[in-house]
């Protein structure tokens, strides 16, 4: 009986905190969509290349009524070996500079590009925690890229928060890097 109180107790708590995280961060949904109505306009597809968000990008974007009009494919590439097999990204530059880096995320998003039928690519790579940081490349580094029309732009961002936190910033500054991109490109 203890034990199942416990549990309750550990499950409330954990519901919680996850509201908290949510609430913490404005509507990724509405960013989805502002993407998709972006992408319709001007007749362009979406791919997701994905480490530390483990496909979250991609379910946001799927959770939008009629996203396959203009969402193409995903790609969860978490091991550097996937992203070497299914995006592409040269063993040299994730010898020399990491998963979590510029160059890995840039090498993605051309990738996912080249291995789909997108004309527009969002590539994510990151340290979620609570582990796997160092004094350079700390706990909620994240690194991405988006590419269009021959353009790819990198950014790196610094999210504190625990795993989901970080992860859950993460898609909200990949929806939003879309939305930024779509905004300055001349797609018409």
């Amino acid at each position: 009986m203890r034990r199942a109180k416990k549990k309750a107790a550990r499950h409330a708590k954990a519901v919680a905190n996850s509201n908290i995280v949510r609430a913490s961060v404005p509507d990724s949904g509405l960013l989805a969509r502002q993407v998709g109505e972006a992408l319709k306009l001007c007749g362009m597809t979406l791919v997701t290349a994905e480490s530390c968000t483990g496909g979250g990008i991609a379910q946001e974007v799927t959770c939008i009524p009629g996203c396959s009009a203009w969402f193409e494919r995903g790609f969860v590439t978490y091991s550097n070996a996937a992203k070497e097999e299914m995006l592409g990204v040269s063993p040299e530059t994730l010898e020399e500079d990491g998963a979590v880096s510029e160059t890995t995320v840039r090498e993605m998003a051309e990738g996912a590009l080249q291995y789909s039928r997108a004309q527009v690519a969002v590539a994510v790579s990151g340290i979620a925690g609570p582990g796997g940081g160092t004094e350079q490349k700390p706990v909620g580094t994240v690194w991405f890229a988006w590419a269009c029309k021959g353009e790819v732009r990198a950014a790196c961002h610094q999210f504190s928060g625990d795993r989901e936190a970080i992860r859950v910033k993460s898609v909200h500054a990949a929806l939003q890097g879309i939305v930024d991109l779509l905004n300055t490109q001349n797609l018409k």
